[in-house]
């Protein structure tokens, strides 16, 4: 209201006027006005895009599409790269820990340790277990051409190895079809030349491991360069047995203490 002022001498002087103060209430009403207003405007889009958008299946299937990529639709390997091995008929117990082990750094491989990084184990045991089911032809690669006598060799360390470097066998562990063992040894026969001398390589350079008593770092590591070409040649070079799936458990007396087979082996 207009306030009249008297000074001491009684004179009246101009009315000031005081405006009224507005409260915070007031200045804040039309902000949620319009606040709600858009709110209300994106929800309304939101719930039409997603409308719009195609709905994705929740399967087993489409989950592992990051797999299938590389790795074939039902885990056959790649057609065009050596380098991505067969998943199809592994033992589900050696699947299941090679995921693990690029989750835990021991297998380097940075697409690989990407796409594991969040999964929990009970989702790795069930990609595992899908793979393992997979019965589908193996299809052969290509070997290089070498010498009669590097082929000889190769056959000679895998299944009789060479007691003057220490070298058990393959067939030791991996069994007489090589075709792996239950639970955790996987097959040899039928993967491609580039695979197991890269495999075997990186044994060797540490950017593959497992569980300390690391067996297999220590049987590449007493290989010799030409031995890892001779290994791969020959086993790349054999035929696939009729039965492919892995022996059973307890049909292998590992010849080296190895922790992934939990301890179980003896020798140095």
């Amino acid at each position: 209201m207009p306030q009249h002022n008297v000074t001491a001498r009684g004179w009246r002087v101009q009315p000031t006027y005081t405006p009224r103060m507005k409260t915070s209430a007031m200045l804040d009403q039309p902000c949620h006005v319009w606040h709600g207003i858009v709110l209300f405007a994106l929800l309304l889009w939101g719930n039409a895009a997603l409308a719009d958008q195609p709905s994705i299946p929740d399967t087993l299937q489409q989950r592992i599409a990051a797999c299938t990529t590389c790795h074939g639709v039902h885990g056959e390997g790649s057609p065009g790269s050596g380098f991505f091995p067969r998943l199809a008929g592994k033992p589900a117990g050696y699947l299941a820990l090679q995921l693990q082990n690029f989750q835990r750094g021991l297998r380097k491989y940075a697409p690989m340790e990407y796409t594991v990084r969040q999964l929990s184990p009970a989702y790795m045991h069930e990609i595992a277990l899908y793979f393992a089911a997979q019965q589908v032809p193996y299809e052969r690669k290509p070997v290089p051409e070498l010498a009669p006598s590097v082929l000889q060799r190769g056959e000679q360390l895998v299944t009789t190895g060479d007691p003057a470097l220490k070298l058990p066998p393959c067939e030791a562990c991996h069994g007489k079809t090589l075709t792996g063992t239950e639970p955790s040894v996987p097959g040899l026969v039928g993967l491609p030349y580039d695979y197991i001398s890269s495999q075997l390589g990186s044994w060797r350079t540490g950017t593959r491991a497992s569980a300390a008593p690391d067996c297999m770092s220590k049987i590449a590591n007493r290989l010799q360069p030409t031995d890892i070409t001779a290994v791969a040649a020959w086993l790349a070079s054999r035929d696939v047995p009729a039965d492919t799936h892995a022996q059973p458990a307890g049909s292998i007396h590992p010849p080296l203490h190895c922790g992934v087979l939990e301890g179980q082996g003896t020798g140095p």
